[in-house]
């Protein structure tokens, strides 16, 4: 076996926290996307698991920092993924959260775009099938919700 890939098995995940940010507009749901800071593909906020934090604290604060919004996060989580940055592996906890406020301005607003779009125009823009996936599952986790 490979020595770089068992030595990359045995590492224990850095735990990420993610929220897919969703809203009612006009009767439709609307769903905030950010742009990544690597290649500026439409993904959703996400970041590290801090020690000391839960995955709900860090899910509410990366919503803020990247995305420039704060709101409820809904329970259960949606589910986890298994991604990887770096050559570290990484798994991310994902939750719905319903967007109650959004903000003018931002800590990264600098760093990436954000925008609202419709539910349609989102599963196109998200080219990863994995967030696709959860974002499917935050719509219909939002709907259920009744918000």
């Amino acid at each position: 076996m490979n020595s770089s890939l068992t030595t990359l098995t045995r590492i224990k995940p850095v735990e990420q926290a993610s929220a897919v940010p969703l809203r009612c507009n006009g009767g439709g749901v609307e769903v905030c996307l950010i742009t990544s800071m690597g290649r500026g593909r439409w993904i959703f906020p996400k970041g590290v698991v801090d020690p000391g934090e839960t995955h709900v604290v860090t899910a509410q604060k990366e919503a803020l920092e990247e995305a420039g919004i704060t709101g409820r996060l809904l329970d259960p989580p949606l589910g986890q993924y298994r991604d990887s940055k770096w050559d570290v592996p990484l798994l991310v906890t994902v939750f719905a959260m319903s967007v109650e406020t959004v903000y003018d301005t931002w800590l990264e607003e600098t760093l990436r775009r954000r925008r609202w779009t419709n539910v349609e125009d989102a599963r196109e823009l998200i080219t990863d099938p994995t967030l696709r996936e959860m974002l499917e599952l935050a719509i219909r986790r939002f709907s259920e919700n009744g918000d």
